[in-house]
């Protein structure tokens, strides 16, 4: 097989930059070692940028998520028993975020890319990146059959992207790389509840038992979050403890109350800051979480990997369409530029938020001094709110 650029990964980078080198009349073929399913069920992000959005729109990729998703146009901060909504239009100029879970997006792309994009292979797993330093890099991938049966391929192109998250064979490609890394003692015990949400926006509860997050999959399904020790087995945990424990860490001085229902699914998520730079080798890229992986309180990581594809394929389509290599040159640091900056918020969010094991008094002062921080001063809430609503892409 032959193409232009060549994906591995068919998550929402890899199925984005697909649609927007689509729009751009670049051909491109998406690997993807798992089944269709899979891809489309998978439980991932559910915070979407004004950025993120903006891009979808203009890909053709919006008209469902403006359909079916929920705009948001503030978070609520709770510490103390106190409630503190910032504001994000009102902020940053009209700026908000969309609630639409990245398995939705998944769906749209993937209906797009089949009805008039590329080849996109499921169950295609890719097994080495070779030649990524010559002019004609190529990818060894293994096609799904039944047992035995497997074929294997080779796809050769003339740039292949990097889509594959942090286990996959793209990153392992990049030699000489250096890493920056941060490991979190704690992780999030999620629940999916067949229940409307208890409220109309996320909430960002910070709590002397731990940090607790409200967020939401659509009008009748509630997502919740409580932080937990790192190594903690989800099924330890009862519906009732789970919903018991919310409760405590949601308590407000007023009447707001949390409502229950039945708990669909249960997961624990670990908590890691990663970057690895850096995010190219010869006509190699990385994009996603191939390059970098953040902890979730910041609601970074898909935008982030938006912010990486809209970057490359502006420089894809200057190249094919008879420009230099200046943009391809600058991709990685371009990117780095702006995950350095969402590396920083959410790790900034996620101590702001959690109690760390052996916090002392002094510590949950800083903690509530920061939170009170946000409910005076007009400056920090703008900062807050530029940086939730998403940084500059490119």
């Amino acid at each position: 097989m032959r193409t232009t650029v060549g994906i591995i990964g068919a998550g929402p980078a890899g199925l984005l930059l697909a649609r927007l080198l689509h729009n751009a009349g670049i051909d491109s073929v998406v690997l993807e070692s798992r089944d269709r399913s899979y891809v489309e069920h998978r439980q991932r992000a559910g915070i979407l940028e004004q950025g993120t959005v903006d891009v979808l729109r203009a890909a053709g990729a919006g008209e469902r998520m403006d359909r079916e998703g929920l705009r948001h146009d503030g978070i609520e901060l709770r510490f103390a028993g106190r409630r503190h909504r910032v504001d994000f239009p009102a902020l940053t100029g009209g700026r908000s975020v969309m609630v639409y879970a990245q398995t939705e997006v998944c769906k749209d792309l993937i209906a797009l890319q089949l009805a008039d994009g590329g080849p996109l292979l499921f169950e295609a797993e890719a097994l080495a990146v070779e030649g990524a330093e010559t002019d004609r890099p190529r990818v060894r991938f293994r096609r799904g059959g039944p047992a035995g049966a497997e074929a294997e391929d080779v796809l050769e192109c003339d740039y292949v992207v990097g889509c594959d998250g942090f286990w996959g064979v793209a990153r392992a490609a990049v030699p000489d790389g250096r890493t920056f890394e941060r490991t979190y003692p704690y992780g999030w015990l999620g629940v999916l509840a067949d229940v409307a949400p208890s409220h109309d926006e996320l909430v960002y509860a910070r709590h002397d038992r731990g940090f607790a997050l409200l967020s939401m999959r659509s009008p009748s399904v509630s997502r919740l979050y409580l932080q937990v020790p790192a190594d903690t087995d989800a099924d330890s945990w009862s519906d009732d403890e789970i919903w018991a424990e919310l409760e405590r860490r949601f308590e407000t001085r007023d009447d707001w109350t949390l409502d229950r229902g039945p708990i669909t699914q249960k997961s624990v998520t670990p908590m890691r800051s990663y970057v690895h730079e850096p995010m190219r080798h010869g006509r190699l890229f990385l994009a996603g979480d191939a390059a970098h992986i953040v902890p979730p309180t910041g609601a970074k990581g898909l935008n982030l990997a938006v912010g990486d594809v809209v970057t490359l394929a502006r420089a894809l389509a200057h190249r094919t369409g008879g420009g230099s290599d200046e943009l391809l040159d600058a991709y990685s640091a371009t990117c780095l530029r702006r995950v350095w900056q969402a590396e920083r918020f959410s790790y900034d969010m996620t101590t702001l938020l959690h109690r760390a094991p052996g916090a002392t008094p002094f510590d949950d002062r800083l903690q509530l001094a920061r939170l009170d921080r946000f409910a005076s001063s007009r400056a920090a809430e703008t900062d807050l709110a530029e940086a939730y609503t998403g940084f500059p892409i490119g």
